[in-house]
């Protein structure tokens, strides 16, 4: 009885075992790989799963976009300049069958080929041309890196090329050769400050003459027109007022030239001339029907 009892309890810890070991978890971002009897038998997604225990078992593939350091190394430039360089490598697994068992480890293997490509990518290129063609480089070493780990069942996703460092020396002469074209730069926007305000200067002069030219005119032929309208009134107002005036004082003025040293003047009688120039009356003024008689 005892023995049946212990035989009972075995059994129920061996079978608790056995079904702890059948279920297995996978968390997010990660799948599994079940291997039995160490070949592969399929692919598990992220939550619980079951296996069959001691024949089954189960690696897990993180999925997730990781990064490996490229370190820093000599290369030779085109023109034969030694640069140190480095870079990262951002990838993802996508079949995690192919990541576990086509490659041991997939690190290790990236760097070195990393490490190779960017020799030889940066070997076809000048110094110049290195330092200026960043995303040349970065975009020349990710297609390679993709199309090279494509059987890994990994996908390179992106290349970033860090630090691009020449000789000491040759630093120093870019530096100065910087320096050199800041401060031409500063002369020519200095230059053309100048210039400009030079420019502002005698536009604003020549608006300013312009306008008192037009102001001036503007006055001008205000005060012409002022003019014209007084001398209209003044002429309208000397024949609305003056005429009867002047006619009388020019009347005048005539008969005193009419009798002055007793001069005789022979007009007809009927004639308007008489009154026209008030010289009826006169003594030296004979009408022409009294001549007659005479």
């Amino acid at each position: 009885m005892e023995i049946t009892l212990v035989i009972l309890v075995i059994g129920s810890v061996i079978a608790l075992i056995t079904l702890l070991m059948s279920v297995k978890i996978i968390n997010q971002a990660e799948k599994g790989i079940v291997l039995r009897l160490g070949k592969f038998n399929r692919v598990v997604e992220a939550g619980l799963n079951l296996i069959i225990p001691y024949i089954d078992s189960l690696m897990k593939v993180d999925v997730r976009e990781r990064v490996i350091n490229v370190e820093p190394q000599k290369v030779i430039t085109k023109d034969n300049v030694s640069v140190t360089v480095d870079a990262v490598i951002y990838y993802k697994v996508v079949d995690p069958v192919k990541a576990e068992f086509e490659v041991e480890d997939f690190d290790t293997a990236a760097t070195t080929l990393a490490q190779t490509n960017l020799r030889n990518v940066v070997g076809d290129k000048t110094l110049d041309e290195t330092l200026t063609a960043r995303d040349v480089i970065n975009t020349s070493l990710r297609n390679v890196l993709d199309e090279a780990t494509h059987g890994w069942g990994v996908k390179v996703t992106r290349v970033e090329v860090q630090k691009i460092e020449p000789p000491p020396e040759i630093s120093e002469a870019m530096s100065l050769q910087m320096r050199a074209e800041r401060e031409k730069r500063a002369k020519i926007l200095q230059a053309e400050g100048i210039r400009q305000s030079f420019i502002l200067e005698a536009e604003g002069r020549r608006n300013a003459e312009i306008l008192k030219a037009e102001g001036d005119a503007q006055a001008t032929i205000l005060k012409a027109n002022a003019d014209s309208q007084a001398i209209k009134k003044v002429a309208e107002s000397a024949e609305n007022y003056f005429t009867d005036r002047a006619q009388a004082w020019r009347r005048f003025e005539v008969s005193s030239t009419v009798l002055e040293n007793n001069t005789k003047y022979v007009i007809p009688s009927s004639s308007e001339v008489v009154n026209i120039l008030n010289l009826d009356g006169a003594s030296n003024v004979i009408p022409l029907d009294k001549h007659t008689k005479k």
